[in-house]
């Protein structure tokens, strides 16, 4: 499988994979693994990841039988070969679907992974790579932390998606840690300042490009900036730029590959 991915990428071996020291660039965060190269959310793309040292976001479902596995959609119909929810689906028939092959023949026999499985990887590959944890649903806080603590990862997590929205979440989560780093929405610049003063977060998690003002307000308040959405998730290198110039901490796109080797490239 290796071997399959690493055909898949090479259109972008005119660039070192593995990066040089980046100094303060952002951590460039890939939006389910290496969409472009790699079947979401498989141990294939998470494994690519920690090789090449990218920081990437995954989501968590809860099965049937109450399993985490990494999924984004609420059904298995666009990315496996099954079909049906995850939530009335047991893991053990998650298991019989096939996450790879509708991405590329060279991926047959991917699963879809359980989330212990993709910290156990962290951990057996000694990647201390950023991850971002997509909450899809409420009430998966505290095994989640627990799962995390027990692979020795949580310090390296930061949790988003129903995180963001919901401060019961947040509360949750830093109820069974309270070393869980969680992020707090900021939809535009003139919400940032309940962001700023959420005492439940540690990052800010922002769909609009800050100006370097903005990100030193929350950088003063200890917190973190995330830049996310529309404006840097699909091939927008003047908008990384910005908030690469900006000073933002993270920023999640589909294309962290590009993004990083057109920094490094500048830096020649």
């Amino acid at each position: 499988m290796a071997r399959a991915l690493c055909v898949l990428l090479v259109p972008l071996t005119l660039a070192p994979l593995v990066p040089t020291a980046r100094g303060a660039d952002p951590v460039v965060v890939g939006h389910r693994g290496l969409p472009k190269h790699a079947p979401e959310e498989t141990l294939a793309t998470f494994a690519a990841c920690a090789e090449l040292r990218v920081a990437f976001e995954l989501d968590v479902r809860r099965t049937r039988d109450g399993q985490l596995v990494c999924l984004h959609d609420d059904t298995v119909t666009r990315t496996t070969t099954g079909t049906g929810k995850v939530g009335e689906l047991s893991l053990r028939e998650l298991r019989q679907f096939d996450a790879g092959k509708k991405f590329d023949p060279a991926f047959a026999g991917e699963k879809v992974p359980t989330l212990e499985e993709v910290f156990a990887l962290l951990r057996d590959r000694k990647s201390a790579v950023l991850v971002a944890v997509d909450l899809k649903e409420a009430d998966c806080e505290a095994d989640a932390v627990k799962l995390a603590e027990k692979y020795g990862v949580l310090k390296q997590l930061v949790f988003i998606g129903v995180t963001i929205e919901k401060p019961a979440v947040r509360e949750k989560l830093l109820s069974a840690n309270n070393d869980s780093a969680c992020a707090a929405l900021s939809p535009a610049a003139n919400k940032l300042d309940d962001a700023i003063a959420d005492k439940t977060c540690s990052w800010v998690y922002v769909r609009f490009v800050p100006t370097a003002d903005e990100v030193k307000r929350v950088h003063a308040a200890g917190k973190k900036v995330f830049l996310v959405g529309p404006l840097v998730m699909g091939h927008e290198p003047e908008n990384w730029a910005k908030g690469r110039a900006a000073g933002v901490d993270a920023i999640l796109t589909d294309h962290p590959l590009e993004c990083r080797a057109g920094w490094r490239t500048e830096k020649k």
